[in-house]
């Protein structure tokens, strides 16, 4: 597996973000047979090359969105009641969404990139990338959100360009 280099990536992304946001808009006003299809293939390659742990940039640089049950679930495991977990660690954003109040995430060992609380962990951070929502297109936007932020979604996206031929 290939270690990232977060400013390497960073340099990519800002060098090629046009490009690859312009191919995921074709993508998604006329998707190809089969996208899906072979969305998974490629994904299964990505994570062949790549080890979250290397990386964390997700963790030092967004924040996930904390859902009721997330809040109960790790409140609980920290031995805090939920007003106090919020009040520590969390702002509501002007959309009404809990988020973390610093960056990186207060819950990532920034030795190791590991999760201090990955057992119950938000839904959000066991979720992302989001590649396996089912259908692409639903989640394009994500998709172009993520490519500065993901290794791993840049690279499915690329690996799905070169496939395509764009």
């Amino acid at each position: 597996m290939a270690t990232i280099n977060l400013r390497s990536f960073k340099q990519l992304v800002r060098h090629n973000k046009k490009r690859i946001k312009s191919f995921m808009t074709r993508l998604d006003k006329t998707p190809p047979r089969g996208l899906d299809v072979m969305k998974l293939e490629e994904d299964k390659k990505v994570w062949k090359e790549l080890d979250c742990l290397d990386c964390a940039n997700c963790c030092k640089t967004m924040s996930p969105t904390y859902t009721k049950k997330d809040l109960l679930r790790i409140s609980a495991h920290l031995n805090m009641d939920e007003k106090s977990f919020r009040e520590k660690w969390l702002y509501k954003d002007k959309t009404g969404d809990w988020m973390n109040k610093s960056q990186p995430c207060q819950f990532l060992d920034l030795k190791t990139n590991m999760c201090d609380i990955y057992a119950v962990r938000p839904a959000d951070c066991a979720g992302f990338p989001h590649h396996n929502k089912k259908k692409m297109t639903d989640y394009m936007h994500v998709y172009k959100q993520n490519i500065e932020y993901c290794p791993a979604t840049y690279k499915l996206v690329e690996k799905m360009r070169e496939r395509m031929g764009k």
